[in-house]
């Protein structure tokens, strides 16, 4: 049966198979710049292979990952600022994992957006590479999707896949005890939770992302952008010295709700808040918000973005591979009986 319609493309639907491939193509020598030992495959194949044995582990026990960016990405999409948006992903993920004692092996993404943009794409995986080279973690596959009438024009999602491997037995936490110390390593900022919060308050504040930032240089687009920070060489210098019983990564929830799932239970935490100084932003937040001190510890990370607990016997060395790796541990609080978060002193 004859028809006059004219034929119809994939493209015609807003799906360019041409530009996916151009992508793939643009990031595999960022991809190459975080290989490691135990990968087995470039990018491009329908799956990605890795070998545990050339990783050099004997008896290995697997752990996984995965997270977002959350409304972060919102900031990135509205500035045009995409370049370490990818970090932040791949932190949001290993940060977590290596709680688990496990070091980070490889990593995916998932990146999806109504229309390819080829430069966009390329500098957002490009923070992706740079997050894997900073943890020691290779990039060894993804997926781009490109769904027209999913997204609006310019919007995007990512979601990020890690798995780390460890010896069997060697799993945190373990050990906790009470008179343990708690370390707290300084976070870089709001880090990549509470954006939802964030957002509203800079709506109410009446400022724009490109006004002069309030607590520190450049406009607060970009100082909300500062990427989260990898815990995640240090963490792993921590748990090969055998200094550490228990990693905490202090995400949505803040202080009080994640050190508790690293704790025994009848076993709770003292944190002296005087030991350490609010970041500007914090305070910022707080007080344009109008936050008590308790929500602000319970919905972001309030300067501190990882938490080791270690014995007495230990500290020294702990802070010691902490430092190796550029991170000041700082003594904040101890191991108590009873549940819980205490605090004494004041932030704000």
């Amino acid at each position: 049966m004859s028809t006059s319609k004219n034929p119809v493309t994939y493209a015609d639907a807003g799906v360019d198979i041409d530009a996916g491939n151009a992508l793939v193509e643009r990031i595999k020598p960022a991809a190459k710049r975080t290989a490691r030992s135990g990968v087995m495959s470039g990018l491009g194949g329908f799956g990605a292979l890795f070998d545990l044995k050339g990783a050099g582990y004997d008896d290995p026990v697997l752990v996984a990952a995965t997270d977002g960016v959350g409304t972060k990405l919102r900031i990135a999409i509205d500035t045009g600022n995409v370049d370490t948006i990818g970090i932040d992903l791949v932190a949001m993920c290993v940060n977590d994992l290596v709680c688990q004692g496990a070091e980070p092996l490889f990593f995916l993404d998932y990146f999806a957006t109504g229309k390819l943009e080829l430069d966009q794409a390329t500098r957002i995986i490009e923070g992706i590479a740079e997050g894997c080279a900073q943890s020691g973690c290779a990039l060894i596959g993804g997926e781009t999707a490109e769904m027209p009438g999913m997204y609006h024009t310019g919007d995007f999602d990512l979601a990020g896949f890690a798995v780390g491997a460890m010896e069997r037995g060697a799993e945190l936490p373990r050990g906790v005890g009470v008179g343990d110390v708690l370390l707290g390593l300084p976070s870089d900022g709001v880090h990549s939770n509470g954006y939802s919060l964030v957002r509203r308050i800079v709506e109410m504040s009446g400022l724009a992302w490109d006004d002069a930032c309030p607590w520190g240089e450049g406009n607060i687009g970009a100082a909300l952008l500062t990427p989260t920070r990898l815990y995640v060489k240090g963490a792993v210098a921590a748990i090969r010295a055998d200094a550490v019983q228990a990693l905490a990564h202090i995400t949505g929830g803040g202080l009080t709700e994640n050190l508790p799932r690293v704790l025994p239970e009848g076993m709770g935490a003292e944190i002296d808040l005087t030991s350490w100084k609010l970041p500007g932003v914090f305070a910022w937040l707080a007080d344009q918000g109008s936050m008590a001190e308790a929500e602000l510890l319970k919905t972001f990370n309030s300067g501190i973005g990882m938490i080791a607990v270690v014995p007495g016997d230990k500290l020294d060395a702990a802070k010691a591979a902490f430092a190796s790796e550029g991170h000041d541990a700082i003594e904040i609080g101890r191991i108590v009986e009873g549940a819980g978060v205490r605090y004494s002193g004041s932030l704000l």
